[in-house]
């Protein structure tokens, strides 16, 4: 008959007693598991944890909200680690092409104001030179101007088809002024974008009543010009005269970072048309290039709703042309869809209904994203779906103005909250990988 074993009994009875005490000695051990202690007991690798000790969090899973699942936005998430790093000189910059709640930096002034609370405030971005709407607003600038003529590419008026970056050009003569008052003065580096053409004047800018820099104009043929300027200190005011003939874009406005910059590009009664046809490819091409955006977010849908029949036999076609356009002017650069608002419309007996056409433009963007490696992030069921807008008009205090298209700030703000978490949560994603 074997002997009893009684060493190993006793060692097995101590383990036991250590384990049973160890939460009233170590709080952090309160929340251990007996799968835990199985895997220690037994130390198989499969089971046991690095840290077995140590409660380890879910990776967050993805989201129906925002499909990154293809890797598109890989490059951008790259490019916001090494801002969130702190790593010198790190600007993640983002071009954000939208329509009319886009115009008035509706939803988006609130995503740059959040991203830049994480990952650091790297400037405003690009701004128009006047107004080319009574509405037009870019958060944190005030702007007046006076004296210039505004031709917007959502007109469909293409002319020569050259409108900058931002899809607006401005002509001016020596009666023009502009002035731009900052209310964060820490903007110091400046770019001023200009066509070039013969015969081209020169723009004198100024802050404080001093000139700081005379950009000219004058070129031996049309092309995209760019101006940069520095102020020490940063500048709260900039003031704008032509001397001579001369066409604008408009003007960016940096820190030296690390940090995020978010371009807000909106135009009223914008559409997808706009990129795949009215700009001139190559010179919207050298646009993009020059301005090396990490994220191109590609924001309508709203105005096309209005047309049914295009919809469902052109729409296609034209949001494929777009992104090509993109992507063979920023081949390394991520690009995001982003689906239209829920738009409403009175229906007999004055209910308030979706209209029918902004689900299907979602469902067609959704698979296009798709097929052709962009990400898409879905603004009308992130803000509730179908019925939103009647619910929205009929909330006190509203949250949408009678048109039942444009969102007032509030809901501006809860659209932008839910895209910079999803955002949030694909860069965890990407750093788990």
């Amino acid at each position: 008959m074997k002997r009893f074993p009684v060493q190993t009994a006793i060692t097995i009875a101590a383990i036991g007693a250590l384990l049973a005490a160890a939460p009233l000695l170590i709080p952090r051990l309160t929340r251990l598991r007996f799968s835990q202690i199985a895997a220690l007991a037994e130390f198989t690798p499969e089971r046991t944890p690095l840290s077995p000790l140590v409660p380890h969090e879910e990776p967050p899973r993805p989201s129906m909200l925002l499909d990154d699942s293809n890797g598109s936005l890989d490059s951008f998430y790259k490019a916001l680690r090494r801002t969130e790093k702190r790593t010198s000189g790190a600007v993640t910059r983002i071009v954000h092409y939208g329509d009319s709640p886009t115009t008035a930096d509706l939803i988006t002034g609130d995503v740059r104001a959040l991203l830049q609370q994480h990952f650091g405030d790297a400037g405003h971005g690009f701004i128009f030179v006047a107004k080319p709407w009574a509405w037009y607003q870019h958060r944190g600038v005030e702007l007046s101007g006076s004296g210039w003529r505004a031709r917007p590419a959502s007109r469909f008026e293409a002319h020569d088809g050259f409108f900058g970056l931002g899809g607006v050009s401005f002509t001016g003569a020596d009666s023009a002024r502009t002035r731009i008052l900052l209310r964060d003065p820490g903007q110091s580096n400046f770019e001023l974008s200009y066509l070039r053409e013969p015969g081209g004047g020169a723009i004198a800018i100024s802050t404080n009543g001093h000139e700081v820099t005379r950009i000219f104009t004058e070129g031996g043929a049309k092309a995209p010009g760019f101006a940069t300027f520095t102020i020490a200190g940063g500048a709260s005011t900039l003031e704008l005269q032509p001397v001579g003939s001369v066409r604008v874009f408009g003007l960016t406005a940096e820190k030296p970072g690390p940090g995020v910059v978010y371009d807000s590009l909106g135009l009223n009664g914008g559409s997808i048309t706009v990129l795949s046809h009215i700009f001139e490819p190559r010179h919207w091409a050298e646009e993009l290039r020059h301005r090396r955006p990490d994220l191109v977010i590609i924001n309508y849908g709203t105005n096309e709703a209005d047309f049914a029949a295009f919809v469902d036999s052109g729409y296609e076609k034209e949001l494929r042309e777009a992104i090509r356009r993109v992507r063979q002017a920023l081949p390394r650069t991520s690009i995001l869809m982003m689906s239209p608002m829920d738009r409403g419309h009175r229906v007999a007996g004055g209910a308030i209904e979706t209209m029918d056409t902004i689900p299907r433009i979602v469902k067609i963007q959704s698979r296009v994203a798709r097929e052709t490696g962009c990400a898409f992030f879905d603004t009308f069921a992130a803000m509730g779906g179908a019925g939103t807008m009647a619910r929205w008009y009929a909330a006190q205090p509203r949250l949408v103005s009678a048109d039942l298209i444009h969102p007032y700030p509030a809901a501006g703000k809860q659209i932008a909250t839910v895209f910079v978490r999803e955002i949030e949560a694909g860069l965890a994603r990407a750093k788990i990988r």
